[in-house]
């Protein structure tokens, strides 16, 4: 079974009509197939998950200092992918979903100065192993709202156990100023139901300067405080 269909998978929870002995069978390989689909993006995510683990201890033991201040995962439900499957008009395939939704598996790494993102993104693509599929440099180029962060999809291998599975994981990487601003914009977007006053957003949008300017002004000072050091 390679299509995704949501309302065989909620066929065995809902209430109503007794099913029958087919439709009964149904749901149960479409649970199935959704189950498998997803344990690869869980596997990738743990993998993901597992390397920044590492170089962050690496870190910490060598070089008395980490990059890594927070790291946070999450996967998307059966029901968000849906909904942006059909909102970008896809087929419900599961090959058609890997190749063109990105953001089922994400991890977000907040760090302190925007130096480390970079330093960051370039120990976890220059693995053998992660293959870059899409690089977003929302740092360099921030978004019309003063959104930054540096967004990268990175392809890494599932082991399992008949085949190999190259899944696709979402990282996005940004300074904890950077990662404020965002939790807050997304909290003041969520109470309007995206539609806020044009004077909150023109004050949202000043925010972000001064937190950019802030992380600025603190890679400055660091820079600063390892040339007294040397």
């Amino acid at each position: 079974m390679s299509r995704l269909d949501l309302s065989l998978v909620e066929i065995e929870v809902r209430s109503g009509p007794p099913i029958t002995s087919e439709q009964f069978a149904q749901a149960v390989a479409a649970r199935k197939a959704l189950s498998r689909f997803l344990m690869g993006y869980r596997g990738a995510l743990e993998e993901m998950l597992t390397k920044i683990k590492i170089l962050k201890e690496e870190f910490e033991i060598v070089h008395d200092y980490s990059p890594i201040e927070h790291v946070s995962s999450r996967m998307k439900s059966p029901e968000s992918i849906m909904a942006k499957v059909d909102l970008r008009g896809l087929e419900r395939d599961f090959t058609v979903i890997r190749g063109n939704i990105f953001d089922i598996a994400g991890i977000r790494i907040t760090c302190s100065f925007i130096s480390d993102i970079y330093t960051l993104a370039d120990m976890l693509t220059n693995q053998k192993d992660v293959e870059v599929l899409q690089v977003k440099d929302y740092v360099a180029e921030p978004k019309p709202n003063g959104y930054q962060s540096l967004h990268l999809i990175l392809s890494v291998p599932v082991f399992l156990s008949d085949r190999v599975e190259e899944v696709p994981v979402e990282l996005q990487i940004r300074t904890v100023a950077m990662d404020f601003w965002a939790s807050l914009e997304h909290k003041i977007y969520y109470k309007f139901d995206k539609d806020v006053p044009a004077h909150i957003v023109a004050e949202l949008r000043q925010a972000a300067e001064v937190a950019n300017s802030l992380d600025q002004k603190m890679e400055r000072l660091r820079t600063e405080v390892n040339s007294l050091q040397t």
